[in-house]
């Protein structure tokens, strides 16, 4: 199982969970898990989220593997200019 945690305003939409655990082998399969068990996520996860995985930041990289032990942050897009 990963430990995934929720930062921001994603902790809301998932009913105030801040850390859940899924089964999951790379970010795709986090998302999916994450919109399958909080449907109020599915909005937030389509404009966007930025993913920390052991310390380093993924964006838009589906397939990036996760390790069983692996610590997973999803955070909201951040847009900047």
């Amino acid at each position: 199982m990963v430990k995934v945690v929720l930062w921001g305003s994603l902790k809301q939409a998932a009913e105030g969970q801040t850390e859940v655990e899924l089964d999951a082998k790379n970010v795709r399969d986090v998302l999916d898990r994450l919109r399958e068990r909080y449907p109020g996520l599915a909005p937030q996860l389509d404009r966007g989220v930025s993913v920390s995985i052991d310390g380093v930041m993924f964006r838009d990289a589906w397939f990036a593997p996760i390790k069983p032990d692996s610590e997973v942050y999803i955070l909201p897009r951040l847009a900047g200019g």
